[in-house]
């Protein structure tokens, strides 16, 4: 597993007033910093220990948005009127419905 692969951000904390770098697949870790740059290598610094630490003690890693494997597919529930909405929306649109759907998740 590849830790450069882990899905890092870095964000402006008004209430730290500090850069805070973040990784999504652990999300109780951050990293507060003067600057965008020593936050982001703060908090890839940390996950790098934090995943060695678990390597260590043979405990379970996340593994990186970017490495897994996505199908394509998940099922949404939706009530019967907003079904009957969407089919209507398709229907005027010339689409299919999961071609509309599929557009407005994107959006």
């Amino acid at each position: 597993m590849n830790r450069d692969h882990y899905t890092y951000r870095v964000t402006w904390s008004a209430e730290d007033s500090e850069h805070v770098g973040l990784c999504v697949e652990f999300p109780s870790l951050s990293w507060l910093a003067s600057t965008p740059e020593d936050a982001l290598a703060g908090i890839r610094k940390l996950v790098s220990d934090t995943v060695q630490e678990l390597q260590n003690r043979q405990e379970p890693v996340p593994e990186p948005f970017a490495d897994r494997t996505y199908s394509g597919q998940f099922r949404v529930r939706v009530t019967p009127e907003v079904h009957r909405k969407l089919a209507i929306q398709a229907a005027e649109a010339g689409v299919s419905m999961n071609l509309l759907a599929s557009s407005k998740l994107a959006m």
